[in-house]
């Protein structure tokens, strides 16, 4: 069973999409049918299937979960005793934690079985520049 490791480079909140990437990754594999799990390594940025086509999306989704946990120096947060690593650390945690660590996508024919808009985004919670590590493992039959 194949297994891939892919690596992200993020610079600060947002959604980085890299579809393109696991799609290359299962068709060199050439298997005909399957599940792609997609999984990634860390605990302060998740995963999301989401629509590709408008970008009014990703900025919505930013801004709705930059609310719902905003920064540990904001007076809502004040509850918030993790802070190690600065004011977006326990944010990010929630945000991870209300999302996505790993993700399951079938594969026919060779393809993933995507719909029209949607791609495979690693959705950054941490203000700074990081390097994420996404593991990419393929269960499929023989073509």
């Amino acid at each position: 069973m194949p297994l891939d490791q892919l690596t992200i480079e993020t610079n600060g909140p947002g959604l980085y999409e890299f579809t393109d990437r696991a799609e290359h990754f299962v068709r060199s594999q050439a298997a005909s049918d399957g599940l792609l799990t997609v999984f990634v390594r860390h605990t302060s940025c998740s995963l999301l299937i989401q629509e590709n086509a408008d970008p009014d999306v990703q900025r919505d989704l930013q801004a709705f979960f930059s609310r719902l946990a905003p920064p540990a120096s904001d007076p809502a947060m004040d509850f918030i005793v993790h802070r190690a690593e600065g004011p977006d650390d326990m944010p990010a945690h929630i945000r991870a934690a209300l999302t996505q660590t790993s993700l399951g996508i079938p594969v026919a024919d060779g393809r993933m079985l995507l719909g029209t808009w949607q791609g495979i985004y690693l959705f950054e919670h941490r203000d700074r520049p990081h390097r994420r590590r996404i593991a990419l493992h393929l269960a499929a039959d023989a073509p």
